[in-house]
């Protein structure tokens, strides 16, 4: 009976190393300063020679911004937290600036909680990787290569970015069997692996669905996706609010947030928005929590206002898919966005949903709605 399961055992190895095989490695293209493929290879510049031509006060200024980056996060992380507590505006100031690219992958993970969960589970990712099977396997390995297509890191089939999201994202599936695996999960694993190791970035993803730091967002994937679903109907009611000749419009056109912001909120504007503006997003939301992902949606429809609002059904769906290039700059998009309030409606729409679906919790809700409001706020 042994050499039965043995035998069956060696033969899902082999089926899972055939499975594997890594394809044949990609020709050498020029990519941009984060790795992802250029189009127009004639205006090409290689990173370090780009770097170099940079004006020397940029420089300068650059080189001391990552000083006091890196005072402030000592060795390691090793200050993190006893300057967090002690000067918490001056962390958010320069979180918002954007965190210095060769520090993000560490600063992500102090200001996520991550940290502290591998340090207090360690081996849990490696026996979730090598000693647990998932019912989700094969829909991952079939999803793999559509995340991030155009980045190095995972262009080579089966190569080592496409193994390490297969192992992350099973890892991720076994450990947390109600969620699974869900297509925008990749986005969120890619982005992180594109900054720290398959174990940090694991840890990472458990912060964020299991709420470490910030509430927890695992309803996002779940059957029915009733996260996205409170999301979108919150969005929905902010730009009523705060946009009325936007919101009437998207009425009359029969326009529901559904048709063009589900992404932002599963990928956290990781899948389809420009990496650098997608990366200094993710610098505020591992921070600050998923209230600047209807900042930013706000202030891109604030944006483009007027010309949505002339624009009729298709013309419409269409831009607000494809927004314009100007309006996806990071220093332009991000001080609006950082304008717009949010925090107190969101907890007030917040409530006021869960009494739509879940009337029967008005008591426990309405007591935490409460305390709640004690609470200072953060814009």
């Amino acid at each position: 009976m042994r050499g039965a399961e043995a035998d069956s055992d060696a033969e899902k190895k082999q089926t899972y190393i055939t499975e594997f095989e890594p394809g044949p490695v990609p020709p050498l293209k020029p990519v941009d300063k984060y790795g992802f493929l250029k189009s127009d290879q004639s205006t090409t510049v290689p990173a370090e020679v780009s770097s170099k031509c940079k004006p020397r006060n940029e420089r300068e200024r650059e080189e001391k911004r990552l000083r006091k980056w890196r005072k402030m996060i000592g060795v390691g992380g090793a200050d993190w937290k006893h300057y967090a507590r002690r000067k918490p505006s001056v962390v958010k100031r320069r979180i918002r600036k954007g965190i210095p690219d060769c520090l993000r992958g560490l600063v992500w993970q102090l200001i996520s909680g991550s940290r502290d969960l591998l340090l207090m589970h360690q081996g849990v990712y490696e026996q979730l990787v090598l000693y647990e099977t998932s019912s989700s396997e094969l829909d991952i390995i079939r999803d793999i290569s559509r995340t991030f297509p155009s980045h190095v890191f995972f262009q080579q089939r089966h190569g080592p970015g496409q193994r390490s999201l297969y192992n992350v994202l099973k890892a991720y599936s076994v450990y947390d069997r109600a969620v699974g695996y869900v297509q925008g999960m990749g986005f969120l694993a890619g982005l992180l692996l594109l900054y720290m190791s398959e174990e940090d970035a694991f840890w990472l993803l458990v912060a964020l669905l299991k709420g470490a730091v910030h509430a927890p967002m695992e309803g996002l994937y779940l059957v029915g996706l009733p996260l996205v679903q409170q999301y979108l109907h919150q969005l929905d009611r902010l730009v009523k609010e705060q946009l009325p000749k936007l919101g009437t419009h998207f009425e009359e056109e029969m326009i529901n947030p559904s048709m063009y912001a589900s992404q932002w909120f599963i990928t956290v504007f990781s899948y389809s928005f420009p990496f650098p503006l997608a990366l200094r997003i993710w610098d505020v939301f591992l921070f600050e929590g998923v209230k600047i992902v209807f900042k930013v949606g706000l202030a891109l429809l604030k944006y483009c206002h007027d010309d949505l609002v002339k624009l009729p059904f298709e013309k419409l769906v269409h831009a607000l898919r494809n927004f314009p290039e100007d309006a996806l700059c990071p220093d332009t998009l991000l001080p609006m966005a950082f304008s717009i309030k949010v925090s107190k409606r969101l907890e007030e729409l917040t409530f006021e949903y869960e009494q739509m679906n879940n009337p029967s919790q008005e008591s426990s809700t309405s007591l935490k709605t409460i305390r709640l409001r004690g609470l200072p706020k953060l814009c």
